[in-house]
């Protein structure tokens, strides 16, 4: 199952069931946007309101989560081209949720940004409420998986000696998610492909199976101290190809098309311009 937040023809926010193209509405979304609980499942397995075109509705970031942690470095390949060791224990670091745009919104980039980068990621979005959990509390506990672009903005990010991870990636627009939560229950999160692409060009690829520590550790390290709670969303980590370590680098630039593809979730796409 798959499951979109959006704005229907009338200007109302609903919840819908995504099925191929078309979007079953499954009623309003509430404050928090689709939470995955079984709950919520249950209502988009049963929608049965008006049908839409996806072209025909604006698709929002399928969830409103309280915190967005994001992991640096949890590819081997992305710690080897960023020149840094490959990391003991899980890189973690926090998005603003002002940053959140829907599919198809555009990226825009601010004028003082001169290294915009993109980091195509696999999401998690939490069903439940986590603190201290062991394996199996981790894994019971991921209510659905989406597309996150974790867009980065390299030169503030790293010009400061403690590197404003927090600042460089929560720009206004630079965290794009969706186009849906996909339903994670039958899906094995250590073999999930994730590919990115800049304007047709083929920039990232490669498979959770390569991610250095796994969801349910991501999981299991970030409720040590911190309550996670549900609608909470954890993005894993990019793989290697990122821009900033192209030689020559390839930044994003006005006129762009981003496409990171999950398999399981789909492919979320945005645009690029350039701050007026």
């Amino acid at each position: 199952m798959r499951a979109v937040r959006f704005v229907d023809p009338a200007g109302e926010v609903k919840i819908g069931a995504l099925q191929g193209d078309v979007i079953r509405e499954a009623g309003p979304a509430g404050p928090a946007g689709f939470i995955p609980t079984p709950e919520a499942w249950r209502r988009v397995a049963a929608a049965a309101g008006m049908a839409h075109q996806v072209e025909d509705v604006k698709l929002l970031h399928p969830v409103i989560p309280n915190k967005l942690i994001a992991i640096g470095l949890n590819y081997r390949d992305h710690a080897e081209e960023s020149e840094l060791d490959i990391p003991a224990t899980p890189v973690v670091f926090a998005k603003w949720t002002s940053s959140l745009i829907g599919h198809g919104a555009p990226i825009v980039i601010p004028r003082e940004e001169t290294r915009p980068d993109f980091e195509g990621e696999l999401a998690v979005v939490l069903a439940s409420r986590l603190y201290r959990a062991d394996a199996e509390q981790a894994r019971a506990a991921v209510g659905g998986i989406t597309v996150v672009h974790d867009v980065s903005g390299r030169r503030a990010q790293l010009e400061t000696p403690l590197r404003q991870f927090t600042l460089g990636k929560s720009f206004d627009t630079f965290t794009p998610m969706g186009p849906c939560v996909a339903s994670a229950d039958s899906t094995d999160l250590a073999d999930i492909d994730i590919t990115t692409t800049v304007s047709g060009e083929q920039m990232q690829s490669s498979n959770t199976s390569n991610l250095i520590f796994s969801v349910v550790e991501l999981i299991q390290y970030c409720s040590r101290g911190m309550t996670l709670e549900p609608g909470d969303v954890i993005a894993t980590g990019t793989p290697g190809g990122v821009g900033d370590s192209r030689q020559p680098p390839r930044y994003l630039r006005e006129g762009d098309v981003v496409e990171i593809e999950v398999e399981g979730v789909g492919t979320l796409r945005n645009p690029v311009e350039a701050e007026r």
